[in-house]
């Protein structure tokens, strides 16, 4: 059993330079102790915070810097550029008709980053 992600969840992606947190508007209507997130809270800058500085390549501000670093990797500000919904979910629990988000839960960054979730934001509500 996996606990419900709710707003102010930890999150870190790995090609971030720092840790981040979700957030989740009340929109959904269901609360943990704050609104509990679904698998479609995945909006960069909505819900999805900068993760510090980027470090990836394949993101073209980091590959332009490193570049004209002469290839030293040149870290730029993260700004998530999310292609998809977080998977897998928990597909027998919902929350605004959309699978709630567990904390094993993992979402894709464009960049080549794996955004995970390190706390929950809540110890209380476990679900599948």
């Amino acid at each position: 059993m996996g606990f419900a992600v709710c707003a102010g969840a930890s999150l870190l992606c790995s090609f971030g330079t720092a840790p981040s947190n979700l957030v989740v508007a009340p929109s959904n209507k269901v609360l943990t102790s704050t609104p509990t997130a679904n698998i479609m809270d995945n909006k960069p800058m909505v819900n999805i915070m900068p993760f510090g500085m980027c470090t990836s390549l394949s993101n073209p501000q980091v590959a332009s810097a490193t570049s004209a670093a002469m290839g030293v990797l040149t870290p730029m500000p993260c700004v998530p550029s999310i292609p998809g919904p977080w998977t897998p979910g928990c597909p027998t629990v919902l929350i605004a008709n959309m699978p709630a988000l567990n904390n094993s839960s993992k979402l894709m960054c464009a960049y080549g980053g794996v955004i995970q979730i390190t706390n929950p934001g809540q110890q209380g509500t476990q679900i599948p």
